[in-house]
């Protein structure tokens, strides 16, 4: 039995659960068992039951398992997404799942360092091989630059041109990642700041790289800062905050600062409000992780803030997202043995899923820029 044979076998056109994946397929120009590099081909038997049964949860871990390949995995995403075709789909075992993340505070200060635990304390080296020279783990800026380097520098400059720093302001940096912000704004606009994150790998790694600078990093959950500031950023870290909590989040932003502050808030968000957090996702990458909607975040500043600036660019992070997955391909060989192939897959799966949801413009990455009185007369526009 040849490779496209034994392919073909896994899939029953008799077996009605397959005849509604292809024709659901379909629907998206995806062919099973196609020639095209976003064709999805089966490995093994249970693949679209799996999909059915438990959405995304059940189809990428049988992508995680190796039951299915698809040559360029982000185009495969593009489609599926593009074509909503997940939106047809009603898988009756995630339901717990949805109940969960409907009625319970999945982000209490206890279980907010979970995500630190499982993703970003992964490896200072591991995330050193994949990102920019800064550990920005972030979306880029990619309007006048040619690659990941580039477009982590335009970013980071356009948050400071935002927030219109001035050498002397006190900056803090809610969710500081490995320090990139606060680094490049101590160094090119003479601020001075302080960031909190509840990842031990990032605060060790940013402590020992800037001790040049006037920069503080803290183990700390957001909730806990209570002290004066000029600015306040926030780049990439709502989306762990969750729905429960924004009103919150926003309430400790106000009361850090100063009158007359700007706070920039930079968060990955959502087309629908009442959308329920995606399982796999959940599951193997972002613990307790939730993107919000405009409107959830309109709630949470509501009497708090004036809204000054919202500027979207989420097309930006399927350019980012692919640039890290070609610099996680090359430098695969370095962590085979100590990681192994399911996370190879589900690291893979992570990247090309996202940058194929980013492409189809499924989710979005916002700007918002907040004043705490308001500015006086029009914001001015910063690209």
């Amino acid at each position: 039995m040849n490779e496209t044979t034994s392919r073909v076998a896994f899939f029953d056109p008799d077996n009605k659960t397959h005849q509604f994946t292809a024709d659901l397929l379909a629907k998206a120009d995806i062919r099973i068992a196609g020639s095209r590099p976003w064709d999805i081909r089966f490995n093994a038997h249970g693949v679209p039951e799996a999909a059915m049964a438990q959405g995304n949860l059940g189809f990428g871990e049988a992508y995680m398992d190796g039951a299915w390949d698809a040559g360029e995995l982000d185009q495969f995403f593009y489609k599926l997404l593009s074509a909503k075709l997940p939106d047809q789909i009603k898988p009756s075992k995630i339901l717990p799942h949805i109940i969960k993340t409907k009625y319970l505070n999945r982000q209490t200060r206890k279980r907010a360092w979970e995500v630190g635990e499982a993703h970003y304390d992964l490896g200072n080296e591991f995330y050193g091989a994949m990102l920019d020279s800064r550990m920005t783990y972030t979306c880029g800026y990619w309007k006048d630059a040619n690659n990941l380097e580039e477009a982590q520098a335009a970013k980071l400059d356009l948050i400071c041109r935002k927030l219109q720093l001035q050498p002397g302001m006190r900056l803090l940096d809610i969710g500081c990642g490995w320090g990139s912000l606060m680094a490049y704004a101590a160094e090119h606009y003479g601020v001075e700041a302080v960031g909190v994150t509840i990842s031990k790998e990032q605060a060790d790694w940013a402590t020992a790289h800037y001790p040049h600078l006037s920069l503080d990093f803290r183990l700390m959950d957001y909730r806990e800062v209570d002290e004066k500031f000029d600015r306040i950023a926030s780049v990439g870290m709502f989306e762990h905050v969750g729905p429960k909590n924004y009103r919150t989040f926003m309430e400790v932003a106000h009361r850090c600062l100063n009158p007359g502050g700007l706070f920039l808030l930079h968060t990955i968000g959502r087309n629908l409000r009442n959308a329920y957090p995606d399982p796999w996702l959940d599951k193997y990458i972002f613990p307790n992780g939730e993107l919000p909607s405009i409107g959830q975040v309109g709630d949470a500043v509501d009497e708090l803030f004036v809204v000054e600036d919202l500027h979207n660019f989420g097309a930006d992070y399927d350019k980012t997202l692919m640039a890290w997955h070609e610099n996680f391909e090359k430098a695969w060989p370095r962590f085979r043995e100590e990681l192994g192939e399911r996370f190879y897959r589900m690291w893979r799966y992570y990247l090309l899923s996202c940058a194929g949801a980013f492409r189809a413009r499924d989710i979005q990455l916002w700007q918002w820029v907040l004043a705490k009185d308001g500015v006086e007369g029009v914001y001015p526009r910063v690209t």
